[in-house]
């Protein structure tokens, strides 16, 4: 194993607890991304039309970015605790892809935020005229999942559907009208873009200092053992 100075090691160190809780984060990710793909609760909308088209290609990434996350992390423990060139040049060569695509789904993700708020109040709205027509549970546990979540109840007044009591939160009994549901999905990404948009920069700088850490692991590494 090549000697490093004390500098050296406490960068190695720093780069293994980094990547520990890099792979946490990851499974994270991964377990968000699979409640919402197999939920019961979620699960029925994949099983409805494309209108929702943005919601499942965001759980898909995250599920693939979670996977990804996770094998990082991994490479990155391993070969900062065994110090090896391998492993720590993929692991340099994973976080620069992810950094990208991160950016890539950031820029992308944004610039398509109304037509993603249009898709699913329009999935919304199909969602209760069919729930009124055919009673179903699968529609009945879709509307609760939104009403409950974004405490609203029913479309807007002006297009003269009624609301659906049994789908509607309660409060000692009393419905909950302070607000429809379009337009408090439409409050929701608006008062979320933030707060993603302040993780999403946090979730950079450390992918940042990961990679600046296991560059200068990877020349210590490499000039010790030339040393050597």
């Amino acid at each position: 194993m090549a000697a490093l100075t004390g500098g050296e090691v406490c960068v190695k160190y720093l780069m293994f607890a980094f990547n520990f809780v890099f792979w946490l984060a990851g499974t994270g990710v991964l377990a968000v991304g699979l409640w919402l793909r197999f939920d019961p609760k979620t699960k029925n909308l994949f099983e409805g039309d494309d209108s929702l088209r943005g919601f499942y290609i965001v759980v898909y990434i995250l599920i693939a970015v979670g996977g990804l996350m996770m094998l990082v992390g991994f490479l990155g423990c391993c070969g900062a605790i065994q110090e090896s060139l391998c492993m720590l040049g993929l692991f340099f060569f994973l976080l620069v892809l992810i950094f990208v695509v991160k950016l890539a789904v950031g820029i992308w993700g944004f610039s398509i935020q109304s037509k993603v708020v249009d898709n699913v109040t329009h999935f919304y709205k199909e969602t209760y005229k069919k729930y009124k027509e055919e009673k179903q549970d699968t529609l009945r546990e879709t509307l609760q999942l939104i009403h409950y979540g974004l405490f609203c109840c029913g479309p807007y007044e002006s297009e003269g559907m009624a609301t659906v009591p049994e789908t509607c939160p309660k409060f000692e009994g009393l419905d909950l009208h302070l607000k429809d549901c379009p337009n408090a999905i439409e409050k929701f990404f608006t008062s979320k873009l933030h707060i993603i948009g302040g993780v999403g920069i946090g979730i950079g700088v450390i992918m940042l200092l990961g990679m600046i850490f296991s560059m200068m692991l990877l020349c210590a590494i490499r000039r010790s053992q030339e040393i050597v």
